[in-house]
Protein backbone atom coordinates (compact mmCIF):
# COMPACT_ATOMS: atom_id res chain seq x y z
CA UNK A 1 0.00 0.00 0.00
CA UNK A 2 1.30 3.45 -0.86
CA UNK A 3 1.81 6.31 1.59
CA UNK A 4 -1.06 8.24 -0.03
CA UNK A 5 -3.44 5.28 0.33
CA UNK A 6 -2.53 4.79 3.97
CA UNK A 7 -2.81 8.52 4.64
CA UNK A 8 -6.34 8.52 3.18
CA UNK A 9 -7.29 5.50 5.31
CA UNK A 10 -6.03 7.30 8.43
CA UNK A 11 -8.05 10.41 7.53
CA UNK A 12 -11.18 8.33 6.88
CA UNK A 13 -10.64 6.49 10.18
CA UNK A 14 -10.28 9.77 12.06
CA UNK A 15 -13.35 11.23 10.36
CA UNK A 16 -15.49 8.18 11.13
CA UNK A 17 -14.55 8.45 14.80
CA UNK A 18 -15.30 12.19 14.78
CA UNK A 19 -11.68 13.03 15.64
CA UNK A 20 -11.19 15.41 12.71
CA UNK A 21 -14.41 17.39 13.16
CA UNK A 22 -14.21 17.47 16.97
CA UNK A 23 -10.54 17.58 17.97
CA UNK A 24 -8.70 20.86 18.11
CA UNK A 25 -5.25 21.41 16.70
CA UNK A 26 -4.04 22.07 20.24
CA UNK A 27 -5.26 18.66 21.44
CA UNK A 28 -3.83 16.91 18.39
CA UNK A 29 -0.39 18.52 18.69
CA UNK A 30 -0.26 17.30 22.29
CA UNK A 31 -1.09 13.81 21.00
CA UNK A 32 1.74 14.06 18.46
CA UNK A 33 4.19 15.20 21.15
CA UNK A 34 3.06 12.32 23.36
CA UNK A 35 3.69 9.90 20.50
CA UNK A 36 7.16 11.42 20.01
CA UNK A 37 7.86 10.72 23.68
CA UNK A 38 6.82 7.10 23.21
CA UNK A 39 9.09 6.89 20.15
CA UNK A 40 11.99 8.31 22.16
CA UNK A 41 11.35 5.78 24.91
CA UNK A 42 11.40 2.88 22.45
CA UNK A 43 14.55 4.20 20.75
CA UNK A 44 16.27 4.22 24.14
CA UNK A 45 15.08 0.65 24.81
CA UNK A 46 16.19 -0.45 21.33
CA UNK A 47 13.22 -2.67 20.49
CA UNK A 48 13.08 -2.41 16.68
CA UNK A 49 9.49 -3.63 16.31
CA UNK A 50 8.22 -1.14 18.89
CA UNK A 51 10.30 1.64 17.32
CA UNK A 52 8.63 0.99 13.95
CA UNK A 53 5.18 1.04 15.57
CA UNK A 54 5.90 4.32 17.35
CA UNK A 55 7.18 5.92 14.13
CA UNK A 56 3.82 4.99 12.65
CA UNK A 57 1.93 6.45 15.60
CA UNK A 58 3.79 9.75 15.19
CA UNK A 59 2.91 9.87 11.50
CA UNK A 60 -0.76 9.05 12.24
CA UNK A 61 -0.92 11.91 14.76
CA UNK A 62 0.65 14.31 12.23
CA UNK A 63 -1.65 13.18 9.41
CA UNK A 64 -4.67 13.88 11.61
CA UNK A 65 -3.25 17.25 12.70
CA UNK A 66 -2.67 18.24 9.07
CA UNK A 67 -6.22 17.19 8.20
CA UNK A 68 -7.63 19.25 11.07
CA UNK A 69 -5.70 22.24 9.71
CA UNK A 70 -6.82 21.37 6.15
CA UNK A 71 -3.25 20.89 4.98
CA UNK A 72 -1.90 18.24 2.64
CA UNK A 73 0.87 16.63 4.66
CA UNK A 74 2.76 15.61 1.49
CA UNK A 75 2.75 19.23 0.37
CA UNK A 76 4.05 20.29 3.80
CA UNK A 77 6.75 17.63 3.54
CA UNK A 78 7.76 18.87 0.10
CA UNK A 79 7.85 22.48 1.32
CA UNK A 80 10.25 21.45 4.08
CA UNK A 81 12.41 19.60 1.56
CA UNK A 82 12.48 22.62 -0.75
CA UNK A 83 13.68 24.70 2.19
CA UNK A 84 16.56 22.35 3.08
CA UNK A 85 17.55 20.83 -0.27
CA UNK A 86 20.29 23.32 -1.07
CA UNK A 87 21.78 23.51 2.40
CA UNK A 88 25.39 22.51 2.60
CA UNK A 89 27.14 21.21 5.65
CA UNK A 90 28.07 18.16 7.68
CA UNK A 91 26.83 16.46 10.82
CA UNK A 92 29.70 16.25 13.25
CA UNK A 93 30.29 13.18 15.45
CA UNK A 94 29.00 15.17 18.43
CA UNK A 95 25.60 15.63 16.72
CA UNK A 96 26.06 19.28 15.74
CA UNK A 97 25.28 20.17 12.11
CA UNK A 98 27.85 22.64 10.82
CA UNK A 99 26.64 24.67 7.84
CA UNK A 100 29.11 25.49 5.07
Amino acid sequence: MSYAQTEMKVIQWAQSRKIIPNASSQVQILKAVSEMGELADELIKGNRDNIKMEFGDVVVALVILAAIEDFDLCQCFDMAYQKIKDRKGTMMPNGVFVKD
